[in-house]
């Protein structure tokens, strides 16, 4: 195998190929990346036997070839050769060594039979969809910050995509919860999606497709099966297994009479939620909100620290209420709102707040309060 390649298509390929590979694993084949010349090109391909990406970059390819590498390695040599290098690699089946070489450097790397390397096994999807990559990333983005990272409650470990009825049109939704906030999230149903499977997404492939996500123009194939889903750009496929569980029936927790309603501008709420919680030091600090007609107090006590208030001029005008929740929980949500205003909807001080972006529910956000 011999090939040429500019530096910045490796760095991008080899960095890929390092985020899947699980850095302490007792299979030394899984550490390596293993690359695949042929005519049309090199493709770089990653494993940690739940999620694979194969990355196809264009190259100069002199003689086709495959042979496997430590990722890890070849992903930091990549990143320090200088910008603009065109680099060589060729790999030498006699000695089982890959040589990358780029002006006057030179390394001679370690390789291991591409026989060993284990490929995913194909699987038959039950649906066959695309859809552009914002609508994606909307769903993804503004619902893995709920993601539970609790491993005894594996099935809340991922994003919930399914198919779901809202107000009589199905829709794309993506749910995910860790019992204490929850993230609803709605798009149109992409055409071919309507016979798809309710699946988990794992966390680890929910931050590996936010990478192929950025381009606005891109359109993502989908492929959804009951044990395998997968993603793919015209260069990149990521392909993971999906989370062997049943999602909870997250209806029941989003509440339906909360009558009492505050809107207030999302950034400045962020902020002043920031700037109060920093006089505690613990993770899980309260703060507490006191509602009256049209003013919010927001406040935090830490005994042990001092403690903090601010107010804010808000469209409230229902009774007054005091309520807490925590800091962390509040400012991740705002974080999510793009439209300026957020809307709060309250029912009393033990029960749980509904958070909408404005007018538009296609996104739901449930937070569990704490007493203060």
């Amino acid at each position: 195998m011999k090939f040429s390649i500019e530096r910045a298509v490796l760095v991008k390929a080899a960095n890929q190929a390092q985020s899947v590979v699980e850095r302490r694993n007792t299979i030394p084949i899984l550490a390596n990346v293993l690359i695949e010349a042929g005519a049309d090109g090199v493709s770089f391909r990653a494993t940690d036997l739940d999620t694979e990406i194969v990355d196809r970059a264009p190259a100069m390819v002199e003689r086709p070839g495959a042979t496997t590498v430590s990722a890890a390695l070849l992903n930091e040599i990549a990143r320090k050769l200088p910008d603009g290098a065109l680099v060589n690699i060729a790999a030498d089946a006699a000695t089982a060594r890959l040589t990358v070489q780029a002006g006057r450097s030179n390394f001679n790397l370690a390789t291991l039979p591409r026989e060993d390397f284990p490929v995913m096994a194909s699987t038959e999807y039950a649906a066959n969809f695309a859809a552009p990559a914002p609508v994606l990333r909307r769903l993804f983005d503004k619902s893995r910050f709920a993601i539970s990272t609790e491993e005894t409650r594996y099935y809340l470990n991922g994003v919930y995509m399914h198919v779901a009825e809202t107000e009589g049109a199905r829709t794309l939704r993506c749910v995910a919860t860790d019992g204490h906030r929850l993230a609803r999230v709605d798009a149109a149903l992409p055409a071919g999606a309507e016979a798809m499977p309710g699946v988990i997404v794992p966390r680890k492939t929910v931050a590996e497709l936010r990478k192929l996500l950025d381009d606005d123009e891109a359109e993502i194939a989908v492929s959804v099966g009951e044990t395998k889903v997968r993603f793919a750009t015209p260069t990149i496929t990521l392909t993971s297994k999906v989370i062997d569980g049943t999602f909870p029936d997250y209806s029941r927790v989003i509440p339906r009479g909360n009558t009492r309603r505050l809107e207030v501008d999302a950034a400045d709420f962020a902020r002043a939620v920031d700037r109060v919680a920093t006089v505690s030091s613990e993770r899980s600090r309260a703060v507490k909100l006191a509602l009256d007609e049209d003013r919010l107090v927001l406040s935090v006590n830490a005994p042990d620290a001092g403690a903090a208030d601010e107010e804010l001029a808000v469209a409230y005008a229902d009774e007054p209420l005091e309520i807490g929740f925590n800091a962390k929980y509040l400012q991740e949500i705002a974080a999510q709102i793009d439209r300026e205003n957020a809307v709060f909807l309250f029912n009393g001080s033990g029960d749980a707040a509904l958070i909408r972006e404005g007018g538009d529910e296609s996104a739901v956000y449930v937070v569990m309060p704490m007493r203060v």
